[in-house]
Parts: C-alpha cells; sequence; structure tokens
C-alpha cells in the first residue's frame, strides 16, 4: 500500500465534494430540473391580455404571463410566442422583462429567456440566478438543454462555495 500525506487525506474528500460546484462555476454542465422536459407536451399559456398577428404568425401575451409545460413553469410581464410558418405549433417563446423559470425544485430568475420548442433549448440573460437547493449560482447567461437535463452557465460566474463542518 502506498503511503498518503495526511494533508491530501483530509483535503481529498473536501475536494470531491466541491468538485460538482467548480465544474458548474467554471462554465460545466450540470442538471436542471428533477428530470428530462418533454418538449413535445402541450404548453399551457395564461396571461392578462393576448394580442395576435396573423400576418407574423405571432401571439403576445402581457400581463402576469404564466407558461406551464410538464413539470417545467416560466413566468413573466410579456411573452411573445413565435408560431411554426406552416401553424403546425408553437416554434418559439421570448420572454421579457424579469422571467422566472422552474423545473422540479429548481429555479432560476433573468432579466430575459428564448425558448426554442423544437430543440428543447432555453437560453436566460441578463444577471442570471440560479437555485438548486442551498447552491447559488450567478451569471450573465445561461444554457438549458431540457432533452438532456443539462444547463451551462456563462459569463462570470460566481457561487458560493458551503462546506459541511468537520466531525
Amino acid at each position: 500500500m502506498i503511503p498518503v500525506p495526511r494533508f491530501l487525506r483530509l483535503f481529498l474528500p473536501v475536494i470531491f465534494v466541491l468538485l460538482p460546484a467548480f465544474s458548474a462555476a467554471q462554465g460545466g454542465k450540470f442538471a436542471f430540473g428533477s428530470q428530462k422536459q418533454d418538449s413535445s407536451l402541450p404548453i399551457e399559456v395564461m396571461a392578462d391580455n393576448l394580442a395576435v398577428n396573423q400576418n407574423e404568425n405571432t401571439a403576445t401575451f402581457t400581463g402576469n404571463v404564466l407558461i406551464g409545460q410538464g413539470e417545467m413553469r416560466l413566468a413573466a410581464p410579456m411573452v411573445l410566442v413565435i408560431y411554426r410558418a406552416d401553424k403546425s405549433g408553437i416554434r418559439m417563446l421570448k420572454a421579457s422583462g424579469g422571467v422566472t423559470l422552474a423545473s422540479g425544485e429548481d429555479a432560476a430568475e433573468a432579466a430575459g429567456a428564448e425558448y426554442n420548442v423544437d430543440t428543447g433549448k432555453i437560453e436566460m440573460h441578463g444577471n442570471v440566478l440560479l437555485v438548486q437547493g442551498q447552491t447559488v449560482l450567478t451569471g450573465d447567461r445561461m444554457y438549458v438543454d431540457t432533452n438532456a437535463n443539462t444547463a451551462r452557465m456563462a459569463g462570470r460566474v460566481k457561487t458560493v462555495l458551503n462546506q459541511e463542518p468537520s466531525q
């Protein structure tokens, strides 16, 4: 058996505990939501107002907009819905004015967000704040892949690494 220095025996468990947080802080991928999101599920939209522009295949929802699809929820003051050219369904959602996205026990806030329904990818931008349990991450942008159940933070990412007290 190879002797392991005492300091390494003390810090090795800490390194393994903190490794996922370091990965996320460096732009690595991490889970978002408790399960994979099915982007083919129906999208339910509630709002105070609706304006439809059939020439541009868009609908603008304003005032307390709440959107649900499966386990995922999005809230914003304004959401622009862009329909596919063949009018077979929704191609993209563009939320602005302060957006909250929740899936499972995970929640994120940002100035705006775009959800490409066809690819299942969401980009949140502008002072992103992500809360996962007791872990909090901030950054300029967050990219969520709802099909892979992963997310990635970019642009001056910050987190606080909490440690459990040693016994």
